[in-house]
C-alpha cells in the first residue's frame, strides 16, 4: 500500500475537510480533520478512522497508524 491508496481509503470512508498521510509503507502518520469528530473524544475519533480501514489493519496491510484528529474548528484554531 502507498500513501495515495491509504489517503483514498480514509477519504472514501470519512468526510474530511483536510487529510494528510505519509509513511514508509507499513508505518503511517495521518492528520485527519473532519466534522464527523464533533463532540467525540479522542478514542472515538481514532475508532472512526480505523473503521475506514476495515480488514486492512487485521491483515497487516496497514501495520501501524499514528493519527492526529481535529474538528475543523480545532484545526482553524491552530492557524491552519
Amino acid at each position: 500500500m502507498n500513501a495515495e491508496q491509504l489517503h483514498a481509503i480514509i477519504a472514501a470512508g470519512l468526510p474530511c475537510a483536510h487529510l494528510e498521510v505519509d509513511g514508509d509503507g507499513r508505518h503511517w502518520n495521518a492528520v485527519v480533520v473532519s466534522e464527523a469528530f464533533n463532540g467525540l473524544r479522542l478514542i472515538a475519533r481514532h475508532q472512526k478512522v480505523y473503521a475506514t480501514l476495515g480488514q486492512k489493519m487485521h491483515t497487516d496491510e496497514v501495520h501501524a497508524l499514528s493519527m492526529k484528529t481535529f474538528t475543523p474548528a480545532e484545526w482553524a484554531a491552530q492557524g491552519r
